[in-house]
């Protein structure tokens, strides 16, 4: 056999074997696509029957009850007696007992009339000395105050003081102070007396003027 021939019977081979591979190509390609369509009807069947096959239906929900109340008892009102037995008034003749009598209590007695002062009460000595200049207040002297304090005494049976008071200020109230201390003090009188000539309280008036000395 020359070169020739045995070049053409090898590129026959060769193309004859490209040739069965693209047969075989779409031989695969042809069995794979029918299979792959195949698969797909399948799975969806499958998938369609599980799906409703999951689905399940819900029980309807079971029907509310309704409370029915008995109706409420009426008892019928307790019978009553009209048949009242009548009042039966008795009338007392006896007439009431007489009210106690009444007891007036007797008036108390009257008061004694006040004893008039047959003789009034008399100063002893000179009223003049009851307050003098030494008995000023220190803190009036220094400010140079002066007044004249008016006062009344109360006199007892024995011819003391018992009360003062001041009728008239001198506007100054350690002035007026210490007129009344000093009379209280120093003031004695003869003690008046009534018609019968026994001792009784009267009062006195008079007035203490405050003037600094001059030196």
């Amino acid at each position: 056999m020359s070169y020739a021939d045995q070049s053409m019977s090898g590129n026959r081979i060769t193309a004859l074997i490209i040739v069965a591979l693209i047969h075989i190509v779409v031989i695969y390609a042809l069995v794979t696509g029918l299979a792959y369509e195949g698969y797909k009807k399948v799975l969806q069947r499958v998938t369609a029957v599980d799906i409703k096959e999951e689905i399940k239906k819900e029980p309807p929900p079971p029907p509310k009850k309704i409370d029915i109340k008995p109706p409420p008892l009426v008892v019928p009102p307790p019978k009553m007696n009209i048949n009242v037995a009548p009042v039966v008034q008795e009338t007392v003749r006896e007439a009431p007992p007489p009210p106690p009598p009444i007891v007036l209590a007797p008036p108390p007695p009257a008061a004694p009339p006040p004893r008039v002062a047959a003789k009034r009460a008399v100063p002893k000595g000179n009223p003049g000395n009851w307050a003098t200049t030494n008995d000023y207040p220190s803190r009036a002297l220094r400010e140079e105050r002066e007044g004249t304090s008016g006062f009344r005494v109360t006199i007892g049976t024995d011819g003391r003081v018992t009360d003062c008071q001041i009728t008239s200020s001198s506007g100054h109230a350690d002035l007026d102070a210490a007129a009344c201390e000093n009379i209280r003090r120093r003031a004695r009188f003869t003690p008046a007396s009534d018609s019968d000539g026994q001792p009784i309280t009267d009062s006195y008036s008079n007035r203490v003027r405050w003037v600094i000395p001059k030196d």
